[in-house]
């Protein structure tokens, strides 16, 4: 498919949305039942605690910070544990560069500095580094996880994805003929996550300065074939997730244009063929850019970069969207929230905030609604991703 290259007003804007250092618009008061944490946790029942996990991304020695979460859902450091690769010590305009695997035993991390990934094996929540590989490109943002097969994204001059088969100890051995260049035209690459759907069938890419969404069906030899490449219904398509029916749910920052962020979602079928379901709903917030979905995949939660806030969004089971609340919870005016995870059972959502260098804690309820628990400061700047257990 041809595309035409964006103008350079658009594109710049494009590229600058969803940074760290995007300026914030004041948030709105939270919206939504708000209960107290004793009375969350008395609904939820026995929650054994688990961890949190997020990149130093410094760039003389990467890393992961461990952190324990308590059964209250509150954290507390527990050290780190070297990637073995480095950092960029900035934003990478990215989700997913740090991903854990549905049963918790595995951890994958990219390392942008150095060109590289890093693998480890989870045990009792500490992560022990098993490999560390070249990315097989430059700068690698996101990576993706399905079974044995592993794919990263690479955003750099040398910009492509690239597959991987992860052995049971934990080795990284590269797919041969997997790497494929990316598909936006010249100039306007500009990557923000890659992922696979829940069936393990397709691989998906956002490009948001071209305003676009590529998919990949998934060969049984590991390899991707032909891409499809398809226009975003809203411009700047940044952070994505599926529900557990495999609806793609996707934030779509409006080049972080002030109020105009929105939500669509779509349906992909086993050929990797997207259709949309429902097109930008609007949360009239700012620089939507991440976005994570509950494991019933009834709830979307969008990270509003530019208002400092968090949205909340229903999925219904045909992939339809509606929005619940445009302001669910709030991390503060200036805060930059940006990568999300939820934790085991749904019940606490963690949000990185940027500029603050801290995460920020809220217990979930009914209907998405949000109630803060707590807030952890003084992250390493420059910190990236998060993955919580």
């Amino acid at each position: 498919m041809r595309i035409a290259v964006l103008a350079s007003a658009s594109l710049l804007a494009a590229l600058t949305a969803c940074s760290n250092d995007f300026p914030s618009t004041a948030p709105a008061d939270a919206e939504g039942a708000q209960l107290s944490v004793s009375e969350l946790n008395a609904r939820r029942g026995n929650d054994r605690g688990g961890n949190v996990y997020v990149l130093s991304n410094s760039t003389t020695a990467n890393a992961v910070l461990v952190y324990r979460r308590e059964r209250d859902g509150r954290l507390a450091s527990a050290g780190s544990v070297p990637t073995g690769g480095r950092g960029t010590g900035g934003g990478l305009g990215n989700q997913y560069g740090l991903i854990l695997d549905d049963d918790g035993e595995t951890l994958l991390g990219v390392n942008a500095g150095s060109d590289e990934i890093s693998a480890f094996h989870v045990r009792g929540g500490v992560p022990r580094l098993t490999d560390r590989a070249a990315s097989g490109g430059n700068q690698p943002i996101s990576i993706a996880k399905r079974n044995r097969l592993v794919y990263v994204l690479n955003d750099g001059e040398s910009a492509n994805i690239t597959g991987f088969f992860l052995t049971e100890r934990g080795r990284l051995i590269p797919i041969p003929g997997s790497t494929r260049p990316r598909s936006a035209p010249a100039g306007a690459i500009d990557g923000a996550e890659i992922a696979f759907s829940p069936d393990g069938r397709s691989l998906v890419v956002t490009e948001k300065a071209a305003n676009l969404i590529v998919t990949y069906p998934v060969q049984f030899n590991g390899r991707t074939g032909e891409p499809n490449v398809q226009r975003s219904s809203g411009p700047t398509p940044f952070g994505f997730d599926f529900a557990e029916n495999g609806t793609l749910v996707v934030a779509e920052a409006a080049g972080g244009a002030v109020g105009l962020s929105a939500v669509s979602s779509y349906d992909i079928d086993r050929r990797a063929n997207l259709s949309l379901a429902t097109a930008s709903v609007a949360n009239g917030q700012s620089a939507v850019c991440w976005i994570t979905v509950s494991s019933d995949g009834r709830t979307a939660y969008a990270a509003n970069t530019g208002s400092g806030t968090i949205s909340t969004f229903s999925i219904a089971r045909s992939g339809a969207l509606s929005l619940i609340s445009a302001t669910a919870g709030a991390t503060g005016l200036g805060s930059s929230p940006g990568d999300m995870a939820l934790s085991s059972g749904d019940r606490y959502l963690y949000v990185r905030s940027n500029a603050t260098q801290s995460i920020v804690i809220f217990a979930t309820g009914p209907n998405g609604a949000l109630t803060l628990v707590d807030t952890v400061s003084d992250l390493p700047a420059g910190t990236n991703g998060i993955a919580a257990r």
